[in-house]
């Protein structure tokens, strides 16, 4: 998961404040910006990584899931799936790095159809599993997914709060 380098990724993501041991908040600006914010946390990603996604129509959603497709060397074009409810990026060949399991759950009712789409293959495999209106399926959402929750502000900014888990050992770096 994302634990081994949460604090980096705090370090480097600049602009924010952590409010918390887990939760940091930044101001984006633009698009661009946005689309960085989530590269920077995709480079962070491991296999079986989850990132539940919330916010409201037009909030940024996507923006960032280009970018942490970005961090995987994910070449295709990301398009919000909420007709197909899952589309699967995977990396070039050469590039080594991992899956994108792109869900969107607005069109869902509920957690028993996010578990009929087959999510959990998904949410337990090989690759990044990043959940847009992760809201509507709450009880399906692993324990350890970090949240991020994207916010519209005045003048087109974006107010971005990545909420990190509990890490084992007790201490906001696993320590005690």
């Amino acid at each position: 998961m994302i634990w081994t380098t949460r604090g980096a990724f705090l370090a480097e993501a600049g602009g924010g404040a952590a409010l918390s041991a887990g939760t940091t908040v930044i101001i984006s600006s633009s698009p661009g910006e946005t689309v960085r914010l989530g590269k920077k946390l995709g480079l962070s990603l491991a296999p079986g990584s989850v990132i539940a996604l919330r916010g409201g129509l037009g909030a940024g959603k996507t923006l960032f899931v280009r970018g942490i497709a970005k961090a995987l060397h994910i070449d295709a074009e990301i398009t919000s799936p909420t007709y197909t409810l899952l589309a699967v990026y995977d990396a070039s060949p050469e590039a080594g790095s991992l899956p994108l399991y792109h869900f969107d759950a607005y069109r869902l009712s509920g957690d028993d159809d996010f578990i009929a789409l087959g999510a959990e293959e998904y949410l337990y495999g090989r690759g990044v599993s990043v959940i847009e209106w992760s809201e509507r399926v709450t009880a399906s959402i692993p324990g350890g997914a970090v949240t991020v929750t994207i916010g519209i502000l005045e003048g087109g900014k974006r107010r971005i709060t990545i909420s990190f888990p509990a890490l084992p050992g007790g201490g906001p770096d696993g320590g005690a």
